[in-house]
């Protein structure tokens, strides 16, 4: 910071010094210039030419005998003939130099005193200037993860580095938001992957003790290969999910409709199980990314839209405008708590560990998987019941757009 401070103070200083040496050079210039002529005319003015004695200008042995006028002007030799006209410019000339090496004098003064001024204030005004970045320079080497809530609060008038300092803080909130989003997922984690180990363990001890009978067997390895099964899939959740934020690998043309249209018909049996209507209205939509990603997609779309739903319910799914809409029915969501949902390991119900029930990855590997193919995510509560959600593809990332 010092060597920054030294720098704006040589170089406000140095413009200053100029500036006053630019200054002090045209006065001296500009009285220069008319300085002799305003002598001489003042010098005409007082003492006329009528005013001096009828023999001045006639050499004469009295004047020749009296050698005061003549030496008392410089560069005249004694006894010389002197006329009035020479006589007021030796003396114009004389007080031109005099007062030209006086002003020359006092301006070279002046302007030492105001060099010496200026880099005194040049170093107070850099030391202005600098401060708020010192601020944040001194909050930035004092964060960690334990006090990311601290903000610098600059309080200054509106400017650049008022905003600097404002930018900041709004780093510091997104920053803040993004180590607690990955704190309570990586809690989560630990607890989801947790559950199925202790309830393999309990099973192992607690249910294979005392030489259990050949059924019991069978159903202790059934719920094993279950709870198995569950632990599998949550960790390839969290893989994709990981894949997905890490962006696009590859990119080939998918038609968005067909992968729709394949995806409904494997949960048509559990849609029907559950006694929900599924309509489908979709244009044709080719839109460049990764085909299993994009699957993915729309899977957990579907099965968000037919496993949260109440019996015979019905699901919408449409494909207008570069945009893949899915709506169901369902139980009624609070507005404010929607976004809660694409949030890593959030329920909308209590968690009831039944068979078939997700991890609470599903939106948020939606999301993710939305943001590496250059789409938004929006989402609404129905004013009936169940949840709407829309993935509008940005014209960037459509094959079918110019």
């Amino acid at each position: 910071m010092s060597s920054e401070r030294a720098r704006l103070t040589a170089l406000y200083g140095g413009l200053l010094v100029l500036a006053g040496g630019i200054l002090t050079g045209l006065v001296y210039l500009l009285v220069r210039e008319g300085l002799g002529t305003s002598i001489s005319t003042a010098l005409t003015t007082t003492v006329p030419a009528s005013a001096l004695p009828s023999d001045w200008a006639t050499p004469s042995p009295a004047r020749s005998a009296s050698p005061a006028p003549a030496e008392s002007l410089p560069g005249v030799a004694p006894g010389e003939h002197v006329p009035a006209l020479a006589i007021t410019r030796q003396i114009s000339d004389a007080a031109e130099n005099a007062a030209l090496n006086r002003l020359l004098t006092v301006s070279g003064i002046a302007l030492l005193c105001f060099a010496v001024l200026s880099i005194a204030l040049a170093w107070w005004m850099a030391g202005r200037v600098l401060r708020p970045v010192s601020v944040i320079t001194t909050t930035a080497r004092r964060l960690s993860g334990e006090n990311l809530h601290e903000r610098i609060a600059l309080e200054a008038p509106p400017g650049e580095l008022k905003e600097l300092a404002d930018t900041f803080d709004a780093m510091l909130g997104r920053i803040e938001q993004l180590v607690s989003a990955q704190q309570r997922f990586a809690a989560n984690a630990a607890h989801e992957l947790r559950t199925p180990l202790a309830v393999q363990r309990a099973a192992a001890e607690i249910g294979l003790a005392d030489h259990p009978s050949p059924d019991r067997v069978a159903e202790i390895r059934t719920k094993l290969i279950q709870v198995a099964d569950n632990s599998q899939h949550l960790i390839e959740e969290l893989l994709l999910l990981a894949a997905s934020d890490q962006g696009l690998q590859r990119s080939v043309p998918v038609a968005l409709d067909s992968t729709v249209a394949s995806v409904s018909a494997t949960l048509a049996d559990e849609a029907a199980a559950a006694g929900l209507t599924v309509r489908t209205d979709c244009e044709p939509l080719t839109v460049q990314g990764d085909d299993v990603l994009l699957e993915h997609l729309v899977r957990n779309l579907l099965i968000n839209a037919v496993r949260y739903n109440h019996p015979g319910g019905s699901v919408r799914i449409r494909i207008r405008s570069g945009a893949l809409e899915v709506s169901n029915t369902g139980p009624r969501i609070p507005s404010d708590s929607v976004h809660r949902l694409f949030e890593p390991f959030h329920r909308a119900q209590e968690r009831r560990h039944a068979s078939g029930e997700g991890a609470g990855l599903g939106l948020s590997i939606v999301e993710s998987i939305a943001h590496a193919h250059l789409a938004t995510v929006t989402s609404r509560a129905n004013r009936d019941g169940g949840l709407s959600i829309k993935v509008q593809f940005s014209p960037a990332a459509r094959s079918d757009h110019p």
